[in-house]
C-alpha cells in the first residue's frame, strides 16, 4: 500500500534516512497554567514501547518535509491528546531547548537507538479536554513537584526525564 500523506516516508525510506542523517523532531511538554500563567500541572503520556515496556512520555514526533514547526506541534498534540485539547501554540513558536538524541548511549543525556535526531522542545499550555489517542494509553496530570520526583523520572526513557526537568526549570518550577 502506498502512503499518500505529503511528507511521509515509507518504512524502508525512513530506515535508510535514519542511518544517514539526523531527523528533525518536536517534543512538547503539555501543561496547565493558572490565571497568572504559572504552570500548575504537567501532562505525561503513558505508552507501551515496541518491546512491550510501559513508560511515561512527552508528546513527540517527526517534522514532515515542507511542514512548519507550528503545524508539526499541533499535529502531534492532536494525535496524542485528542482534537479538543485546545493547545496554545504561538504563531511563531520558540523552543525552550534543543535536544540531540544519539543512537550511541552517553553522547548526550538523550538516547534513541533508532537514529540521530534533533528535537526542538516546547512547553505548550493546553486548555481543553485531553483524551489520549493513537499509541498513548493514558494521560496523567502531575504537579511540577510530582513530575520531577525520582519515581516519575525513572518511568521516562531516552532522556525525556531530563528534558522534563529542563522544562520545569525554564518555567521556574524546579527547586
Amino acid at each position: 500500500m502506498t502512503e499518500t500523506t505529503p511528507g511521509w516516508l515509507a518504512p524502508d525510506e525512513i530506515e535508510s534516512m535514519r542511518g544517514r542523517m539526523p531527523i528533525l523532531y518536536v517534543d512538547a511538554v503539555p501543561v496547565r497554567v493558572d490565571d497568572t500563567g504559572t504552570v500548575t500541572r504537567v501532562g505525561l503520556l503513558l505508552r507501551i514501547g515496541a518491546d512491550g515496556t510501559v513508560s511515561r512520555a512527552l508528546v513527540s514526533g517527526r517534522v514532515y518535509y515542507h511542514e512548519r514547526i507550528r503545524d508539526a506541534l499541533l499535529r502531534h498534540l492532536e494525535k496524542d491528546l485528542g482534537p479538543v485539547a485546545l493547545p496554545s501554540v504561538p504563531v511563531s513558536p520558540t523552543p525552550f531547548t534543543v535536544a540531540e538524541y544519539f543512537p550511541t548511549p552517553g553522547v548526550t543525556p538523550f538516547h534513541d537507538p533508532r537514529q540521530h535526531a534533533v528535537s526542538l522542545a516546547y512547553i505548550v499550555p493546553v486548555r481543553g479536554d485531553c483524551r489520549p489517542r493513537q499509541d498513548a494509553l493514558d494521560l496523567e496530570w502531575f504537579t511540577p513537584e510530582e513530575a520531577a520526583a525520582p519515581i516519575v523520572q525513572q518511568e521516562m526513557t531516552g532522556g525525556q526525564g531530563v528534558l522534563l526537568k529542563q522544562a520545569l526549570a525554564y518555567v521556574g518550577r524546579l527547586t
